[in-house]
């Protein structure tokens, strides 16, 4: 049995329901925009995981690269922004 679809859409409905919560109280659309895109990173993390039955190496290598790359993505990201 996969298990990537009960933990992509658990994650999915709890970031909802956290942004829901978020954007009432605070009326701003970026911590909304920010837990989205960390329910679609574990999403696709999972997925990852399981569809290719990665071992535990390989999920240290995939958690590891995907932290380089936003890391690297944020701070050409604010690099380029700063700049406007």
């Amino acid at each position: 049995m996969a298990w990537y679809p009960v933990l992509g859409s658990s994650v999915f409905f709890i970031g909802v329901v956290i942004s829901i919560i978020i954007y009432f109280f605070k009326r701003k659309w970026h911590p909304v925009i920010y837990i989205i895109s960390i329910c679609t990173y574990i999403f696709t993390a999972g997925f990852i995981i399981d569809v290719f039955s990665v071992e535990k190496n390989g999920i240290l290598l995939i958690l590891a690269i995907s932290a380089l790359l936003m890391i690297g993505l944020g701070v050409y990201l604010s690099k380029a922004l700063k700049g406007n």
